[in-house]
C-alpha cells in the first residue's frame, strides 16, 4: 500500500518536471536568432542599400571631376544636396546593421560581412564628404586662371573614380581579387599626389597664393578619396577569405 501511493504520488512530480522542460525549451525557442532565410533576405536588403549608397557616392565624385577639372559650375551645385541623400543612406544602413547584429545574432561569414558593411558605409560617407569639399573648392577657383597642373589633376581624379567603381563592383560581386587589385591603382594616386604636390610648393607665387592653396586640398581630398576606395576593397577581401592585406 505505502509502495503504491509513493509511486501514484511520484507520478504528478514527473507529469510536472516534464511540463517544466517544455516550458524552458519553448522560452529558449522565442530567443533563437530568425531562420537562415530570414536573415539572409535582411543582409541582401542592407547589401542592396550599400550599393545604392554607392553609386551616390560613385556620382558624386563624377560631378566633383566636372566641377574641378571641365569648370562647371552647376555640377558644383548638385553635390551638396546629393551628399545629404548619402547621409541619410548612411544613417539608416548604420541603424540597420547594428540592429542586425544585436537581434540576429549573425555567424561566421554573415558576422564578418554586417561587421564590413559597417566600417564600408563610413568610408563610402567620408568620400561623399571628400567630393563634397573638391566641389566648394571648385566654386573657389572659379575665379581665377586654369592652372598648368590641371591636367594632371583630371588625371588623378579620373584614377580615384576608376578606384570607386572597382571597389563598388567587388562589393556587389563579392570578388576578393576585384579587393586587392585595387592596392595597385592607390600606389599610382600615392605617386599622383607626391609629384603634383612638390610642384604646388615649389612653385613662385607673383600673385595670391589661393589658388597654389585651394588646389592643394583638392588634391588631398582625391588622394583620401583613394584611400577609403582602398578601405573597402580591404573589407570585401576579409569578408570572403578571412585575410587582411
Amino acid at each position: 500500500m505505502n509502495t503504491a501511493q509513493t509511486q501514484s504520488s511520484d507520478r504528478p512530480l514527473e507529469t510536472t518536471r516534464r511540463s517544466n522542460e517544455n516550458k524552458i525549451n519553448i522560452s529558449q525557442e522565442s530567443h533563437l536568432p530568425l531562420s537562415r532565410p530570414g536573415l539572409d533576405r535582411k543582409i541582401i536588403r542592407v547589401q542592396r542599400d550599400v550599393l545604392r549608397m554607392g553609386a551616390l557616392v560613385e556620382n558624386a565624385c563624377l560631378l566633383a571631376k566636372e566641377a574641378l577639372c571641365d569648370r562647371n559650375l552647376e555640377s558644383a551645385k548638385k553635390i551638396r544636396p546629393q551628399d545629404k541623400q548619402i547621409d541619410q543612406l548612411y544613417r539608416q544602413i548604420e541603424v540597420d546593421c547594428t540592429n542586425l547584429l544585436n537581434l540576429e545574432a549573425p555567424v561566421t561569414q554573415d558576422l564578418r560581412l554586417v561587421s564590413a558593411l559597417i566600417q564600408m558605409v563610413r568610408d563610402l560617407e567620408r568620400i561623399g564628404d571628400y567630393a563634397k569639399t573638391l566641389g566648394s573648392t571648385a566654386i573657389k577657383l572659379f575665379p581665377y586662371p586654369s592652372h598648368d597642373c590641371m591636367g594632371e589633376i583630371a588625371v588623378m581624379t579620373d584614377r580615384c573614380r576608376s578606384m570607386v567603381a572597382l571597389c563598388l563592383r567587388s562589393l556587389s560581386e563579392l570578388d576578393p581579387e576585384e579587393g586587392r587589385s585595387i592596392k595597385r591603382k592607390d600606389d599610382l594616386v600615392d605617386d599622383d599626389y607626391d609629384r603634383i604636390y612638390n610642384r604646388l610648393i615649389s612653385e613662385r607665387c607673383e600673385g595670391s597664393v589661393e589658388p597654389i592653396v585651394l588646389l592643394v586640398i583638392a588634391i588631398r581630398a582625391l588622394e583620401r578619396i583613394a584611400d577609403h576606395a582602398t578601405n573597402v576593397g580591404k573589407r570585401v577581401t576579409f569578408v570572403i577569405t578571412g585575410e587582411r592585406f
